[in-house]
């Protein structure tokens, strides 16, 4: 199980990386997607998901520093992080993690014009991670528990890929996602969260 110090730990690890087939890193990526969300004042556990949503990519050295659609693979990220973020905090964050994928192929479905404006890669991935939904998967896929917010998630993510964006810190949104965290004992608090140098 991930502690906060832990996650921190993982983005000075893994966070300089490449977000694979896109111009900006890893951590990049991801704080451009918590601070969408903050724009829009999202709550606590929203901002935390949009953080942590491709953390999967940083648990898994699959593709690493290399792009795995262009192998045929689908990594899988969306999932690989739950087991390690289950006991830290609650479905309001993990539904949002766990159905971002899936947002994507119900937004091609749903929304004309979504597909063409997916970047090459996420183009790729939508067809390993099982295309566009059809009219019936997207309604039962829109009535899941969290599936409202992975698709505000989703929206974030597709923008967040800008080279260069000014963002707030790691530790911001580290911070956030202390406020929303399950105990604090599991949340690392007493422990700096703050990224090592």
């Amino acid at each position: 199980m991930l502690s906060l110090s832990d996650i921190a730990l993982l983005f000075a690890r893994h966070g300089a990386e490449q977000y694979t087939g896109e111009p900006v890193t890893q951590l990049e990526h991801a704080l451009q997607t918590a601070h969408l969300a903050e724009q829009s004042d999202a709550d606590d556990e929203l901002v935390t998901a949009c953080l942590l949503h491709d953390l999967g990519h940083l648990l898994n050295d699959q593709g690493r520093n290399d792009t795995p659609t262009l192998h045929g693979i689908d990594d899988m990220h969306q999932y690989i992080a739950l087991p390690t973020l289950r006991s830290l905090f609650s479905n309001a964050v993990l539904d949002a993690i766990k159905l971002h994928v899936d947002a994507k192929r119900y937004l091609c479905q749903a929304v004309p014009g979504y597909h063409g404006r997916l970047s090459e890669d996420s183009q790729r991935s939508l067809t390993l991670q099982g295309g566009v939904f059809d009219a019936a998967q997207a309604q039962a896929f829109i009535a899941l528990p969290g599936a409202h917010r992975a698709v505000m998630l989703r929206q974030w993510d597709d923008l967040a890929k800008q080279p260069g964006l000014r963002t707030p810190s790691l530790a911001h949104f580290l911070a956030r996602a202390e406020r929303c965290a399950l105990t604090p004992a599991r949340s690392g608090r007493g422990a700096s969260i703050t990224p090592p140098a």
